[in-house]
């Protein structure tokens, strides 16, 4: 009876504890999301103030009123829903199969040591090449179009992704492998059951990178050929000087991406939260 007593009491005071914790965690959440806030809306407050007192130049910098003011005009006209959707659409596919395409790249040379050798040094002199510059040859060979942009975002995204998950491969301990294969274990589990598994956390990394890197090459291919998009938009702003234009274009690529980047933050919870749980 004392040790059953003896047990609720620690359960209880675990309890207490546990709350104790997701209360501060909360409240430093709660602490770091006023902060951001506060940022954003000093530094709006900041360049509306500095664009109307003439501290800054309106023509160059432009000003939140008037972006605002450009995205309804643009948006009630029925065209700027178009360049958005085009873009996003290029850059969410583009971030997906380079991602898709780079894992599975990695997986194959982790299968192959062979091919591992044999590809290494060209894994790093792509991964060092400006990949900008690829975007004449895509256009000469995939034609001026949705698939030279999209090839440009491909190409952006598949080695960093290839590189980061073949080093997170090979840096799974040894003595898991080991174990795993005394009990008989094909390469193949081993790879479904320990590799990929223990890799997830540089997965998510990798996608928060090329969040940013699939918005840099579908926006430089936009600026190389396409008719329509937030590239375009931008290029035309630069052409016709209507930088608030421009800067309304830079503004709306800032936002979708932040939204991106979230979405990849919430499934990074969401995963580590299951396999604390496991």
């Amino acid at each position: 009876m004392k040790s059953r007593w003896n047990r609720w009491l620690m359960r209880g005071a675990q309890s207490k504890a546990h709350a104790a914790y997701l209360k501060k965690m909360r409240t430093k959440e709660i602490a770091v999301t006023t902060c951001r806030l506060a940022i954003l809306i000093a530094f709006v407050a900041g360049w509306e103030w500095g664009a109307r007192s003439g501290l800054l130049d309106p023509f160059i910098f432009s000003s939140p009123g008037r972006i605002v003011e450009t995205f309804v005009q643009m948006w009630v006209e029925g065209g700027l829903w178009k360049d958005i959707g085009i873009t996003v659409s290029e850059t969410v596919l583009g971030f997906i199969l380079g991602t898709g395409a780079g894992t599975a790249l990695a997986t194959l040379i982790w299968y192959s040591p062979f091919l591992s050798r044999v590809l290494d040094p060209y894994l790093v002199v792509l991964n060092s090449m400006p990949k900008v510059a690829l975007g004449p040859l895509f256009i000469v060979t995939i034609g001026a179009g949705f698939g030279s942009i999209l090839a440009m975002a491909i190409a952006i995204t598949i080695i960093i992704t290839t590189l980061v998950m073949y080093s997170s491969f090979q840096s799974v301990g040894q003595e898991f492998l080991q174990l795993a294969r005394s009990f008989g274990a094909t390469r193949g589990q081993v790879f479904r059951k320990i590799i990929f598994p223990a890799s997830i956390p540089d997965l998510i990394a990798a996608l928060k990178v090329n969040v940013g890197l699939a918005w840099v090459g579908v926006i430089v291919g936009e600026f190389l050929v396409s008719k329509a998009g937030l590239g375009h938009l931008i290029i035309y702003g630069f052409q016709v000087f209507n930088l608030t234009l421009v800067m309304m274009s830079l503004v709306i690529v800032a936002l979708i991406a932040t939204a991106m980047y979230e979405a990849v933050s919430r499934m990074e919870k969401r995963l580590l939260r299951h396999r604390q749980l496991d």
